[in-house]
């Protein structure tokens, strides 16, 4: 990687990556700062949610010096994930090997993967991965409300800040950006990833039971949900909206994005859209129902076990029930954390325009953490220039899904698919649906139609809004555990994820079907032959 290009790095030839996951974080080709941010906390998290779990010891978990060591790293612009990490975490952990962990978080393992099972870390685990499933919940839960109290006064504040605070409160947002995605990886990996686990293996065995159900309600996208519901109502307005959710927007994972505090306009679009449905389709209403169903789904699991299994399969039922939710609460706070960053910025930009150091306040997106906090290449233009054209090179490719080595680029083009063809995925959400494709890169939500089925490259928070008027999902990059598979079961929608090339092959308008208990999408008809179907 280096200083000139900061969105391409190196990779040995026997690693192995994978976008899967990650890229829902930091979608599409991320800008030099956005990268700067992501590529030092994602890596710093990865290692500090090993510690954690007692699977790396204190040396592995600091910053490495080879770029080929990172976990997290950068190709073309994209975020990607050394597979490799998954694989050691896997076969240090008892009772699974690291197979079985790329299995369950980024689908099937490559053939020339190697692994290497140990049993030296077992006592440490023992010692630190009860400690650590025990207390996440807690510290989650305790960690919103502090950070939203924080959020709240620095998204005040920062538009007037000297460019001197402006800086500090960036070092800052950044700091409290890698803690937010330390705490929520360490409850994402210690609790609510086993218990979902755990809760898919009970349906399973038991043929009885949903896992969309049975993992709760109320989680914090649904709060999102229901506030969007109201303003349609005209119970709340959209200040109230922006007031609680307004570190949402489109691309949200990306600094240089405008969220809806800085820009209502999807905002607007999607009150609208909640505002033409019909009373029974009330989100509150929706998760009241749920609410009433999940005991009684319970019981219904329970009584289908052995009576010798059932007080533990019982308490299982309810611990999921009050922990898996808590996945969106901890997205929530490391957003939060990337707003304030992502204000200070704005303010920085600002400052360097009337110094006369940049030409465009969005300039500042096309310098690094570290140019912006040590100092100002000087001149700045001709690198920015650069940079800015790189980027844009960058946003011409395709990449895969999973590659070894250094990824191989393609140019982006529409892939082939023909009336009858089936593209397959990972069934994330059970349930089959028939509907018109409505396929969106720029998650605007603007032309986005209530029941249509939303074909995307992959979503975050701020697409669960448009994701409750669709009728099911069709997603590029995901797994059982991604933004879009966990959202699809909470609201009972037919999802597909991992499909590679869902929106390159689809288009507007398609006629197609959506099988999530499959994991098959196959098209019927293109616009024109609608009428004939």
């Amino acid at each position: 990687m280096s200083q000139r290009d900061p969105l391409q790095s190196v990779a040995a030839e026997d690693s192995h990556w994978t976008r899967v996951n990650v890229g829902e974080a930091l979608p599409g080709v991320a800008t030099p700062l956005g990268w700067s941010i992501w590529g030092v906390v994602g890596d710093r998290m990865c290692r500090n949610v090993s510690f954690a779990m007692g699977v790396f010891d204190r040396s592995e978990s600091g910053d490495p010096t080879r770029i080929e060591d990172r976990i997290m790293s950068v190709f073309y612009g994209r975020i990607a994930l050394r597979m490799e990490w998954v694989a050691v975490v896997g076969d240090r952990m008892p009772g699974t090997s690291g197979a079985e962990a790329i299995a369950g978080m980024l689908g099937a393992a490559p053939e020339t993967m190697l692994f290497g099972a140990s049993r030296r870390r077992y006592p440490v685990i023992a010692a630190k991965l009860p400690l650590a499933m025990v207390t996440a919940p807690r510290r989650v839960r305790a960690m919103a409300a502090e950070v939203d109290a924080w959020w709240q006064s620095q998204i005040r504040v920062l538009p007037t800040a000297s460019r001197e605070e402006a800086v500090a409160a960036l070092r800052d947002a950044v700091d409290q950006f890698c803690r937010t995605m330390t705490t929520h990886g360490i409850g994402l990996f210690t609790a609510v990833n086993p218990l979902l686990t755990a809760v898919k293996a009970l349906v399973e065995k038991t043929g009885v039971g949903d896992v969309g159900v049975l993992s709760g309600t109320g989680g914090a996208e649904m709060a999102m949900i229901e506030d969007i519901w109201r303003a349609s109502r005209g119970e709340i307005d959209i200040d109230q909206i922006v007031a609680r959710h307004g570190y949402h927007g489109p691309l949200e994972g990306e600094i240089s994005s405008l969220v809806w505090r800085e820009d209502p306009t999807p905002l607007n679009a999607l009150i609208g859209h909640y505002r033409a449905l019909d009373e029974s389709e009330s989100p509150v209403r929706r998760d009241a129902e749920a609410a009433r169903r999940l005991p009684l789904m319970q019981q219904a699991v329970v009584a289908a076990l052995p009576a010798f299994q059932r007080p533990a399969a019982r308490a299982l039922l309810k611990l999921a029930a009050r922990t898996i939710p808590l996945r969106g609460v901890g997205k929530v706070s490391f957003l939060q954390a990337l707003d304030v960053a992502r204000a200070a910025v704005r303010r920085v930009g600002q400052h360097l325009v009337a110094d006369g150091l940049l030409g465009s306040a969005d300039d500042v997106c096309y310098l690094t953490l570290d140019e912006i906090c040590d100092g100002i290449p000087s001149p700045a233009g001709e690198l920015i220039a650069f940079r800015r054209a790189r980027r844009d090179e960058y946003r011409a490719l395709a990449l895969p899904l999973y590659w070894r080595g250094m990824p191989e680029p393609l140019p982006l083009g529409a892939a082939s698919l023909a009336v009858g063809d089936l593209v397959s995925g990972i069934g994330a959400s059970s349930g089959v649906v028939q509907g018109i494709a409505r396929v969106v890169t720029d998650p605007s939500f603007a032309d986005v139609e209530p029941g249509e089925i939303l074909v995307a490259q992959s979503t975050d928070p701020s697409w669960a809004s448009i994701m409750y008027v669709s009728a099911g999902l069709v997603v590029d990059v995901g797994s059982m555990i991604s933004h879009a598979a966990v959202v699809a079961r909470e609201l009972g929608l037919p999802c597909v994820v991992n499909v590679g090339t869902g929106t390159r092959a689809l288009r507007d308008g398609d006629v197609i079907r959506v099988d999530g208990d499959k994991g098959t999408v196959e098209l019927l008809a293109r616009p024109r032959l609608v009428a004939e179907v």
